[in-house]
């Protein structure tokens, strides 16, 4: 993603749209399944073990960001990657992860042991009267 010097706001807004359409476990286990060939529904929930809406969900980010296509055969729709890229930026990404070790894995912001949103939105606590 190559990057101008004169206004880089507008690449660097498509480039955080990317990394965050990409930023959820279960679209990198859909676009891996891809990566070997066109998937229905049905194939990938059985092969990830996910509901059928959540399956739909994740699809429709992926078809929204450009990253996935569908292409329809009677009923049922085959989705496939969009574009080859894809496959060469997560390479990328595993050689990345390879050079940091588990920095990435460790990240207090992001990995393993980060606080999901849940965990991070504020709690109310109702005050018991005396």
């Amino acid at each position: 993603m190559a990057m101008t010097t004169d206004n880089p706001e507008p690449a660097l807004r498509r480039g955080a749209a990317l990394f965050h359409g990409l930023a959820d476990r279960n679209r990198l286990a859909i676009v891996r399944q891809l990566a070997s060939g066109e998937r229905r529904v049905v194939d990938l929930t059985d092969a990830l073990g996910l509901a059928q809406g959540t399956v739909s969900g994740h699809l429709a980010c992926l078809r929204d960001c450009g990253l996935i296509v569908g292409r329809p055969e009677g009923r049922q729709m085959f989705y496939s990657i969009a574009h080859p890229e894809l496959m060469d930026l997560l390479g990328a990404a595993e050689q990345l992860l390879a050079l940091t070790g588990e920095a990435v894995e460790l990240c207090p912001n992001y990995g393993a042991g980060a606080e999901t949103p849940a965990e991070m939105t504020p709690t109310t606590t109702k005050e018991v009267a005396p």
